[in-house]
């Protein structure tokens, strides 16, 4: 979680206030230029806040085609002199099209604008302006033109002025923190950088701001910006008496997360989102160097930690103290936890360039979430796992401990939303053990996926004999096993081998007790007894044949390892 800008932040350049400029002048504005002195308003006050960035003049009756959004249009009325009943469809459909307003010479060809007409105005808020007589349309495009061009030169004015100021504190050494810090001035408003998938990097502005923005819509209970759910521009909920405004973060194809403002005392409009494209370019700069210095520390630590797990790093006394050296403390109880992340499509088709972000942002949440439990605790990813030696306080359940960590990977911590399987050691207390756990941990990792399938958690402990049949390199094998031992038994897709196999597996569980296992699968005695005549008939004799069970069980076993 990043740092929370307080008073004492640092400033680097006095910038214009938030909301000092726009792309464009009001109609409330364009009403007050010396062009339109003597105007009225005959219809939409409620509009008179939308921006005029652009101006036309209405010709031909179809003029649908060339009206923009945001223009002021100007007309005599002679393209629908023939068609005043028309009118009303007509602002309709410019309405439609985002146009910011009309102004309208009377007398020439229209007299008057119908009550139908006037009346589609102030229900959509479309400002009808009725121009003076005297005034020319040449003074109006003029002076409304020149006010625009002069707003939108000084917005790019504002918006190379926060370029400069982030970018001096980039190459001053600042980072995230100290770029939201900024953002939070200028803006006047809260302002958080995440990643990809919402996991908060840096956020500046009131403490008590930031925490209600935790309770809206925008965000999880853990926290998590739902950047799914926003996407670029400006937005307003239902539950956010504001606005706030979404610019994805992006360094040539990789995407690295979302800078966001929030608003509650003024409409955030196109000149805050410039100035946050502007922020976000910069972000994405900060960002890119963070990774790379993360890359190289990364790499020290790597090696380090490389070579602790495979017995290479020499003796005990080195080993702690170079961990020391490092921020770690290996020299207590601790396990070892592999995370790697589940195959899937999606990734088995991304280039290597592509999916690098992914493994790396995998492996930052994990070393987020990690820190946050214990902070001297190793935690390096490697090309195709992470790797974590998490402490265990005495007494404490190291199952529970891990458990937490990948809740928190797997929920708001950042892992790409992606999901990953996770293997425990045994708790070792020796460093120079540490390499035996992490055989442990990465064996209880391929065979807890081949249990349970994606997104499992398994602990060494609890594999059983499902360790000894890892073992068996050619799954051709096990299969070939399978289908010896259980014969027609074996056939995954029959319903009535399916509920055998289940019979089966209850028998052997309650060490062939006909009455418990019949309480257990809610059959009758006479029923189960039925049931084992048939599959002695099919299997041979395994109530009284030991070795016979001894292969069922181990057949059975096999069929729930999953990829074989």
């Amino acid at each position: 979680m990043g740092n929370v800008a307080d008073a004492a932040a640092q400033t680097y350049q006095d910038l214009p206030a938030a909301g000092a400029l726009t792309a464009g002048v009001t109609v409330r504005e364009v009403l007050d230029t010396p062009a339109l002195a003597g105007a009225t308003l005959l219809a939409g006050a409620t509009g008179l806040d939308r921006v005029v960035q652009r101006l036309n003049v209405m010709e031909v009756p179809d003029v649908l085609p060339w009206v923009k959004a945001h223009e002021l249009l100007l007309t005599t009325g002679y393209p629908v002199r023939a068609t005043p009943d028309g009118v009303p469809a007509l602002l309709a459909a410019l309405d439609d099209r985002g146009l910011a307003a009309v102004g309208i010479k009377l007398n020439r060809y229209l007299d008057e604008l119908s009550a139908d007409a006037l009346a589609v105005a102030n229900v959509r808020g479309l400002p009808l302006i009725r121009l003076p007589d005297g005034i020319g349309f040449d003074d109006i495009l003029n002076q409304v033109l020149t006010e625009v061009l002069n707003r939108q030169a000084a917005l790019l004015e504002r918006s190379e002025e926060v370029h400069r100021t982030l970018v001096s504190i980039v190459l001053e050494g600042g980072g995230l923190n100290e770029l939201v810090c900024e953002m939070a001035d200028v803006l006047d408003g809260p302002v958080l950088v995440t990643t990809a998938d919402g996991r908060v990097l840096a956020e500046g502005g009131s403490a008590d701001e930031l925490a209600a923005l935790r309770q809206t819509s925008c965000f999880e209970p853990s926290g998590r910006f739902l950047t799914e759910r926003e996407p670029r521009g400006v937005h307003r909920h239902d539950d956010f008496d504001g606005w706030h405004a979404v610019v994805p973060v992006v360094a040539g194809k990789f995407d690295h997360g979302r800078i966001a403002t929030f608003s509650r005392g003024r409409p955030l409009d196109e000149g805050d989102l410039h100035v946050l494209e502007r922020a976000a370019t910069v972000a994405a700069l900060a960002v890119t160097k963070q990774l790379a210095v993360r890359a190289v520390e990364g790499k020290y630590r790597g090696d380090f930690l490389r070579d602790v797990l495979s017995a290479r790093s020499g003796s005990r006394e080195r080993i702690v103290a170079h961990s020391e050296s490092l921020g770690w403390d290996i020299d207590r109880p601790l396990v070892v936890v592999v995370a790697e992340l589940d195959p899937s499509t999606m990734l088995a088709q991304r280039p290597g360039p592509e999916l690098r972000p992914v493994q790396e942002r995998f492996a930052a949440a994990w070393e987020g979430a990690v820190r946050m439990r214990d902070a001297r605790a190793p935690v390096v990813g490697f090309t195709q796992e992470v790797v974590a030696l998490l402490g265990v306080p005495p007494g404490a359940d190291p199952d529970r401990i891990v458990r937490e960590v990948v809740r928190e990977v797997s929920g708001d911590g950042g892992g790409g939303r992606r999901s990953f399987a996770t293997g425990v050691s045994r708790i070792v207390d020796d460093p120079e053990r540490v390499s035996e756990a992490y055989v442990q941990a990465r064996r209880a990792v391929h065979v807890g996926r081949q249990m349970h399938g994606t997104g499992a958690v398994a602990h060494f402990d609890s594999l059983g004999t499902f360790r000894l049949l890892s073992l068996v390199r050619d799954p051709a094998e096990l299969r070939g096993f399978v289908a010896e031992t259980l014969g027609p038994l074996a056939t995954e897709d029959d319903p009535d081998a399916a509920d055998l196999r289940r019979t089966l597996q209850v028998l052997l569980d309650t060490n062939l007790n006909v009455a418990e296992a019949a309480r257990r699968l809610f059959v009758h005695y006479n029923t189960l007894r039925y049931r084992i005549g048939k599959l002695e008939r099919m299997l041979g004799p395994f109530p009284t044949d030991p070795d016979l069970r001894l292969d069922l069980a181990l057949a059975l076993k096999v069929l729930q390892m999953r990829g074989l």
